[in-house]
């Protein structure tokens, strides 16, 4: 173990110190991986200067997700008190069913819940649980959503017309978990956005209206604190309003942004969370923790066990239920995905983790600004987003994406709402600043004008 330590301690260093000169990994073609990386398995055992050597090599030519060039996903950046709690769960190695597997490290996780319940505003009949993703905690949503509109799908299958309702610029897992859930597809009514991305709650009400005169039984609104592209934020109070008044579950996917919850300033965007059935957060985005730390919290934690307990006593043989994680989760065997979240959070505080959240909205100030007094630029997002969307002197938003990534330049991905494709330039990694954000601009600029992509456009 101490040689492997210290193998993985030279290979971090040697990625550190190259980070700093390149932040970008050099570019390889998939068709050209397994020729270029020794990826192979053999049966033998090879020697450990060939396996070092492979290691290193994999490592060095892996995109590079925590510099000041990596603006492609809604997550990135690189925290070394969450990665140190992530090191140490993998060392401890405790799968988080039971209490007697995991012991403390239950009550980590538990003091993480319970800390985002009461920020919310419920009471203690709430809890949660953390899973692998923003699409399986909008899985459960689901899920208990089924079972709260019908106790006896458990256990005798769907027997009505179930429909459940989202947003055109929700994410793409709802239609996925339709589908798994038994509801289906084509039951999942995409509702239209205003010119800002958020719900047309009229639209929903009357869409909602026709399937229950239509017979079809309505059972989740979902809804999106941060969509994908714009991050944009539904109108949660208006929305409740609705479900409440014809008792559909509500559950915000709040995997993207929902962290504003921790923040003074921009909380006021999940205004009305307080009302909802369930809420998720991922604090591997606008957190900074590392892959992945997806959180669900409901507000009556007997819906978590409705959905997800099922006993078992070769598993289940000591201690209170409420301590065997298990009984409220899909999943059985989990790794512990809370440590490294609870030794950010422990170290920095909430205050902290409320910097870490208004920094990123700032960045993406100082990018609105850029745009904003740039003739050659088009800006298509808006204020209180950590996406910003752009278009660079008319040159096709995918042409300039991929030329960055081909030739190891810069990671940004491109998007669309409605009828224009623009950049999608995300400032969710809080160890940049704001001279990077700049920077990125000028490399951009740099390149295109470097390559004549401008030229091109027009030409073709």
């Amino acid at each position: 173990m101490k040689k492997s330590l210290s193998q993985f301690q030279t290979i971090v260093e040697e990625l550190l110190k190259d980070e700093v000169e390149n932040p970008m990994a050099d570019h390889i073609p998939a068709n050209e991986l397994f020729d270029r990386l020794d990826l192979s398995l053999e049966e033998e055992p090879i020697d450990e200067e060939r396996f070092d050597k492979a290691l290193t090599e994999l490592v060095m030519k892996t995109p590079r997700t925590a510099t000041n060039a990596f603006f492609n996903q809604l997550f990135g950046g690189r925290n070394e008190k969450a990665i140190l709690g992530d090191l140490l769960a993998v060392v401890l190695n405790n799968s988080m069913y039971t209490y007697k597997a995991a012991g403390p490290q239950i009550g980590v996780e538990k003091v993480i819940l319970r800390q985002i319940c009461d920020m919310i505003g419920w009471d203690d009949q709430s809890d949660g649980t953390i899973a692998t993703g923003g699409s399986m905690t909008n899985f459960m949503s689901m899920l208990m959503a089924r079972d709260a509109n019908d106790q006896k799908v458990r256990f005798e299958g769907l027997e009505k017309k179930l429909t459940v309702y989202t947003s055109k610029e929700s994410h793409y897992s709802i239609p996925k978990n339709a589908a798994f859930s038994g509801i289906g597809r084509d039951n999942v009514r995409f509702i239209p956005t205003d010119e800002r991305g958020k719900m047309d709650v009229e639209v929903l009400k009357g869409t909602i209206a026709a399937d229950q005169a239509n017979g079809y039984q309505p059972v989740l609104v979902n809804v999106t604190a941060g969509t994908t592209v714009l991050g944009a934020f539904d109108n949660i109070e208006a929305i409740s309003a609705v479900c409440e008044e014809r008792d559909i579950w509500l559950h915000v996917d709040g995997a993207y942004c929902g962290s504003v919850l921790f923040s003074d300033t921009y909380r006021h965007l999940i205004k009305g969370v307080e009302k909802v059935d369930s809420f998720s957060v991922n604090a591997h985005k606008m957190l900074g923790t590392p892959l992945t730390c997806s959180i669900i919290v409901v507000k009556n934690k007997q819906h978590l066990r409705d959905s997800f307990a099922n006993d078992a006593s070769y598993l289940y043989q000591t201690d209170h239920d409420e301590f065997n994680l298990g009984k409220t989760s899909l999943q059985c065997g989990r790794r512990n995905d809370a440590l490294k979240f609870w030794t950010l959070w422990k170290r920095v505080g909430t205050k902290g983790l409320a910097s870490i959240v208004d920094h990123q909205f700032a960045l993406a100030e100082t990018a609105r600004e850029y745009i904003r007094n740039n003739p050659d630029y088009t800006l298509y997002s808006f204020d209180d987003s950590v996406s910003v969307c752009f278009n660079y002197k008319g040159i096709p938003a995918k042409d300039i994406c991929t030329r960055l990534y081909e030739e190891s330049e810069l990671m940004v991905g491109y998007g669309s709402f409605r009828e224009d494709e623009f950049i999608r330039f995300v400032t969710i990694n809080a160890q940049n600043d704001h001279e990077d954000i700049l920077q990125f601009f000028k490399t951009m600029e740099q390149f295109v004008e470097d390559h004549n992509l401008e030229e091109r456009a027009v030409s073709s």
